[in-house]
């Protein structure tokens, strides 16, 4: 009777031992497919992104100009099918007034963006999560960018930064639509030349 509880016993702690290293082994393969990746956005997925911003975003603004947004910071992480996009968006609206783009509205909203795609193969934004406005900002902005959030904060603090950036993604808007424009201008402040040579904002 005796022998027959060790050998009892014994079996139920082989399979306990099994069932924990099996179980420990899935735990570990569930953990590796939801490991997440950068990639490099091509030109493809950050002109969805733009459109987004121009379609969803840029209507709210006033005025019938053309809406040009600029991106001074970005990162992302794919996580299998689905692609997560940290931005500091900015989306503007400009009218043609002589050889000039005056500014006629726009803002920041900087978020989060997931991106699917659809069954022709084509990434879609699917949700957009944005940073709150006034008392929530900072709250909002940390738990949204997350451990990007330091490097968010360095490029949306930056002034000079994003007036580059702007006036990279002014550029390419122009030369892409073949426009006679050679400055841009805020209201209230001096016509800034648009910058020819430079680094495209993508």
């Amino acid at each position: 009777m005796k022998k027959m509880k060790l050998w009892m016993m014994a079996a139920i702690l082989f399979c306990g031992f099994t069932c924990v290293t099996s179980c420990n082994g899935n735990a570990g393969t569930d953990k590796a497919e939801k490991e997440t990746a950068s990639i490099e956005l091509d030109e493809t997925v950050t002109s969805v992104i733009d459109k987004y911003l121009i379609d969803s975003i840029g209507k709210h603004y006033a005025g019938n100009g053309m809406c040009i947004p600029a991106v001074s910071y970005q990162t992302n992480e794919m996580t299998n099918d689905s692609l997560f996009v940290w931005g500091d968006y900015w989306v503007f609206k400009y009218n043609i007034v002589g050889d000039t783009l005056k500014c006629a509205s726009g803002g920041s909203h900087p978020g989060k963006m997931l991106l699917l795609k659809n069954n022709k193969g084509e990434y879609k934004v699917v949700s957009f999560e944005q940073v709150e406005d006034g008392h929530g900002n900072m709250e909002s902005a940390k738990r949204i960018f997350g451990k990007y959030y330091d490097d968010f904060h360095a490029a949306n603090s930056d002034e000079n930064h994003r007036e580059e950036v702007r006036a990279a993604a002014i550029a390419d808007f122009v030369k892409a639509k073949k426009l006679h424009v050679k400055h841009y201008q805020d209201y209230g402040w001096p016509a800034k030349k648009i910058p020819v040579d430079t680094v495209s904002a993508k």
